[in-house]
């Protein structure tokens, strides 16, 4: 069972009331590229993230979210001073929070930083192929020359709107030398 794994850089996921205080009144996220999953892209639109010890610009992806998120690596949680939990994208109850500055205007958000776990994204079909279910936890050996590594700990995430990858940050793909993309073996048990 082999997948393509992809590096998620650090990125910010905003709501249209959010969007709108950084960006003006009537703001809207402007496409930059298609991302792997339907319907997900990268903006041109880019924050400042600021945290007690440092700030960073982060690109926005879209579209609109219910809820503002930060992802980071925790590397850049470092940088920002701040200690983020590992959670997957979406779940931000009980995280900390931080300030995004736009040229706008700024908001401060209560909660949403975090450093997303490692998950293999699925539609239902590849899903059934590979026999594997929606959180169910897996581990997936990849690497580059000289730095092979096998990820734990790493969830299933099934829907129909999504498409098969593994999601990594950029110091899990430092940590392993992946350029680009590479395939993992998905491994079970």
């Amino acid at each position: 069972m082999k997948v393509i794994v992809e590096t998620s850089a650090r990125h910010v996921h905003v709501t249209q009331e959010s969007l709108e205080i950084l960006f003006g009144k009537g703001a809207e996220l402007t496409k930059k590229k298609d991302l792997s999953q339907p319907g997900q892209f990268a903006c041109f639109e880019k924050v400042t993230v600021v945290g007690p010890k440092g700030e960073m610009s982060a690109s926005i992806l879209g579209p609109v979210r219910p809820a503002d998120q930060v992802e980071v690596s925790f590397t850049d949680a470092r940088k920002l001073g701040i200690v983020p939990p590992v959670k997957e994208s979406g779940d931000v109850q009980g995280t900390p929070g931080c300030k995004l500055v736009g040229p706008k205007g700024e908001v401060d958000i209560a909660q949403g930083v975090i450093v997303a776990k490692r998950h293999i994204h699925l539609d239902p079909k590849t899903a059934e192929e590979f026999g594997l279910k929606d959180k169910q936890i897996v581990s997936v050996a990849t690497g580059g020359e000289g730095r092979k590594v096998v990820f734990g700990d790493v969830v299933i995430r099934v829907s129909p709107k999504f498409a098969p990858a593994m999601h990594i940050d950029t110091d899990e793909a430092n940590a392993a030398a992946i350029a680009g993309n590479v395939e993992g073996e998905i491994i079970v048990g």
